[in-house]
């Protein structure tokens, strides 16, 4: 068997998940996440997100295809306003429960793709 290492030369991949957070380059990070291509920062978001929670990753738009969104254990429908402020910025936000939203973002990530994470703690 032959292994490939992947070479994250953007932003780093989620190295796990759970217990409250999420852990980074082997630094944990307490609470919800939002990883855009300009890196990592706090999202203090426990439920359904609104409009206004997507305000970082819509001022980068310009670098970002595709927003997953971690709703935590259970997947919700996204608020009208937010998904229409997404789509108006270009955007296509993907709604997924945080484990698949955090393992989806390591493999389009390694493939060099234009991605960025919202994700809700489990």
């Amino acid at each position: 068997m032959r292994v490939t290492e992947i070479d994250f030369s953007g932003p780093p991949p989620i190295d796990a998940y759970g217990g409250g957070g999420f852990r980074l380059s082997g630094a944990f990070h307490e609470g919800g996440l939002l990883l855009t291509p300009s890196g990592a920062a706090r999202w203090p978001v426990s439920g359904a997100p609104a409009e206004t929670d997507f305000a970082a990753v819509i001022a980068e738009a310009a670098a970002i295809d595709v927003l997953l969104i971690g709703m935590g254990a259970e997947i919700a429908p996204l608020d009208r306003a937010a998904r229409r402020a997404l789509e108006s910025a270009g955007i296509g936000a993907e709604i997924m429960s945080t484990g698949s939203a955090c393992r989806t973002y390591n493999v389009l990530l390694s493939e060099g793709r234009r991605v960025a994470a919202a994700l809700i703690a489990v």
